[in-house]
């Protein structure tokens, strides 16, 4: 599986983006699907997840209630809407993918930060001006 980031940029404090992550390979609606963000001087940090049949979906703290995320397998893509944007969302965010047994498993990988995701995308820069 290969993963296409994209749809970052600058934007004023209180705007809206959204990022994309597209997907190639037979098997990418068979991921789990997170994203991640990591800011200069700052660990990666857990944003969003969503299971492979978009049932099940959680977020990180510090964006729930603004960020939402999506996926549309016709497309083989991810989706993470921003809303009410934050200086302190600046960072460079990732798209990533795992699969696991179950489920549980799967969203137990991407909410715990990240580690032993499957794949991972290149970044996409988001800088929010206050």
């Amino acid at each position: 599986v290969q993963l296409q980031a994209s749809g970052g940029g600058l934007v004023q404090a209180g705007g809206s983006l959204r990022l994309s992550c597209a997907g190639s390979g037979r098997s990418f609606s068979s991921y789990g699907m997170g994203w991640f963000r990591q800011a200069p001087g700052n660990e990666r940090e857990f944003v969003a997840a969503i299971s492979r049949n978009g049932g099940t979906i959680a977020y990180g703290d510090s964006v729930k209630e603004r960020f939402t995320i999506s996926r549309d397998s016709a497309k083989s893509t991810v989706y993470l809407q921003m809303n009410s944007l934050k200086p302190e969302d600046t960072a460079v965010y990732y798209c990533a993918a795992a699969l696991r047994r179950t489920t549980a498993q799967t969203m137990t990988v991407m909410t715990g930060g990240g580690d032993g995701m499957d794949y991972w995308g290149k970044g996409t820069q988001v800088t929010v001006s206050s």
